[in-house]
């Protein structure tokens, strides 16, 4: 019989088939304190896991005699402790990163401090055009009112000054800076914000709140590509040595979406990126018909937009069903009408892209929650709708979290940072719903725990103190506020992680430590499940590790040796 011919493709795949395959490396992390966490809170401890070549979870073990002994690499862990890698459910990357690069006034406590430190950076660099920067907080300082365009005139009248408030939803700006951005006695509040004025006439003071910083902002010089590289290289060293091995960035811009890519496609992207468009253009530019696929082995996606409801308390921004108690004219900031959310919202998940939006306030919980209950009807299926930061509530709201699975993306030291201020902003009778973290829980609703960094520190750790106790790092309030909101150390741990990946559209990728999942975790000091508040808040990360692969290691970053790889 004369064979049939067989083209060349199909002869080339025969003898392809027919070649042995290689064996496939395999890394044993041996004699550890293992802990992998459910979403729901249940803990599983191993002494060693097997990582694959392409940097993920063949098996975890319960005991180190389960492992197996033919392995082509071995790592001693020797009895430390090891964790899933942390994911930051709220945070701003290039905010971090630029931070670091601008003039950061987070550790001011008063305004003579913050002018010193605005002076002594002006004189360092007397070329830069404009003294750009971040952090400052009058409720630190003591002042009972904003600062004034006067103060920075008197250490910085040259060039303009543009210095945004630590939530990001005010900025101070000199007399520069304002004749810049031409905000006159005449110039109309615009929607959404707000223009502080001089007491007894309508001058601008110098503050600007939410849609108001536009006027001057965008005037400010925009980053370079290369500013941007740097400050994304800045931002992951930082996020990494806390353990942070995937962070959510909450309103990515088209330039920002630009350095993750230039950073994927030149293999200097180490974090994984969850990323949130800054607008319904943005998204749409970015994802075009839908999320973008998972980029650079899972360390970089678009899943959706994040959209601004209100603005923060700490401006009076937060949209409130009732006055401020220490500003009894005013309810806050609405920055989307109710026709205009519903149409955002829905314009993004008609394409199946997830929508965040932003609500600190009651009112704008319970106007979000509205908008859930009616776009839920025509977009069903797996949405994970997620409410950024869940402030306030009404305690009659939070069940309503529940009924679509609404996640609710939170920030536990922001209860610790704001809690003189939320008082005085809300008085007694709205405290029982605000940064309500046991009773979200007990609705069923997801939780997911975050930062908002830069507006606070990076540290994972500090968050988790914060959830389990209800105290700030002196211990303050005794007993914790409002401590019947304190969580277990279980649940904070499973919100900043398996939770987190959850509220990503992440799991099943990275999140926990089992088996077919990426090998991101955390080598640290100490058990965070059998530590007190005050021993949380000074763990220390030794290593981190994304994908297998060793990214951070806090004896090499001091100079010191990092533990050995055995053949």
């Amino acid at each position: 019989m004369v064979p049939l011919p067989v083209p060349g493709r199909i002869w080339t795949a025969l003898a392809l088939a027919l070649l042995p395959t290689p064996a496939l490396a395999e890394t044993l992390i041996d004699n550890v304190n293992g802990i992998s966490m459910e979403r729901d809170g249940r803990v599983k401890r191993f002494a060693a896991m097997v990582i694959d070549d392409n940097g993920r979870i063949v098996d975890t073990y319960a005991k180190r005699n389960q492992a197996p002994s033919k392995v082509d690499y071995r790592v001693d862990g020797r009895g430390r402790t090891v964790i899933p890698g942390l994911i930051d459910a709220h945070a701003h990357v290039m905010g971090i990163g630029l931070g670091l690069l601008s003039l950061d006034l987070s550790d001011t406590r008063s305004l003579a401090e913050a002018q010193a430190k605005i002076a002594e950076y002006a004189a360092k660099y007397p070329d830069r055009a404009w003294i750009v920067g971040r952090g400052w907080n009058q409720e630190l300082w003591g002042l009972g009112r904003f600062p004034t365009a006067a103060e920075l005139d008197a250490v910085v009248a040259d060039r303009p000054v543009w210095l945004r408030r630590v939530d990001g939803h005010a900025g101070w700006a000199n007399s520069a800076a304002l004749r810049t951005g031409n905000v006159t006695a005449a110039t109309a509040d615009p929607a959404g914000g707000r223009i502080e004025r001089l007491a007894g006439s309508k001058a601008p003071s110098g503050v600007l709140v939410d849609a108001a910083m536009d006027l001057v902002a965008r005037h400010v010089p925009a980053p370079r590509a290369e500013d941007r590289d740097l400050a994304l290289h800045e931002a992951q060293q930082l996020l990494l040595a806390n353990g942070i091995t995937a962070v959510t960035d909450m309103g990515t811009s088209v330039d920002d979406w630009m350095t993750f890519r230039r950073a994927g496609d030149e293999g200097r992207l180490r974090l994984r990126i969850i990323s949130y468009a800054d607008s319904v253009p943005s998204m749409l530019l970015i994802g075009g018909g839908g999320p973008t696929v998972w980029l650079y082995d899972d360390r970089l996606r678009l899943n959706g937009v994040k959209l601004y409801l209100d603005g923060a308390l700490g401006s009076r921004g937060a949209w409130l069903k009732a006055p401020y108690a220490d500003a009894p004219k005013e309810n806050g900031l609405q920055l989307l009408g109710g026709t205009q959310l519903r149409n955002l919202m829905s314009r993004a998940a008609m394409d199946r892209f997830q929508v965040a939006v932003h609500a600190i306030g009651d009112a704008a919980n319970a106007e979000v929650l509205d908008a859930i209950d009616e776009l839920s009807q025509t977009y069903q299926g797996d949405r994970r709708w997620r409410i950024e930061h869940a402030q306030v509530f009404d305690p009659a709201d939070i069940p309503r979290l529940a009924r679509h699975g609404t996640i609710a993306s939170m920030q536990p030291v922001h209860q610790t940072s704001d809690r003189t201020m939320a008082e005085a902003r809300l008085g007694p009778g709205r405290l029982a719903g605000a940064y309500a973290w046991k009773s979200v829980l007990a609705t069923g609703a997801p939780l997911a725990f975050g930062s908002d960094a830069p507006v606070e520190a990076p540290n994972p750790f500090a968050g988790l103190a914060a959830a389990i106790s209800r105290t700030d790092a002196a211990g303050e309030p005794f007993g914790g506020w409002q401590p019947q909101e304190a969580i277990s150390r279980e649940a904070a741990l499973a919100a900043y992680t398996a939770g987190a990946a959850y509220a990503g559209f992440a799991d099943g990728r990275f999140g926990r430590l089992v088996a077919g999942e990426r090998a991101d975790f955390v080598v640290l000091d100490r058990d965070p499940l059998l530590a007190s508040p005050e021993d949380m808040r000074g763990i220390r990360v030794l290593e981190t590790w994304i994908g297998g692969a060793q990214v951070y290691a806090a004896d090499a970053a001091t100079g010191g040796e990092e533990r050995t790889i055995t053949r």
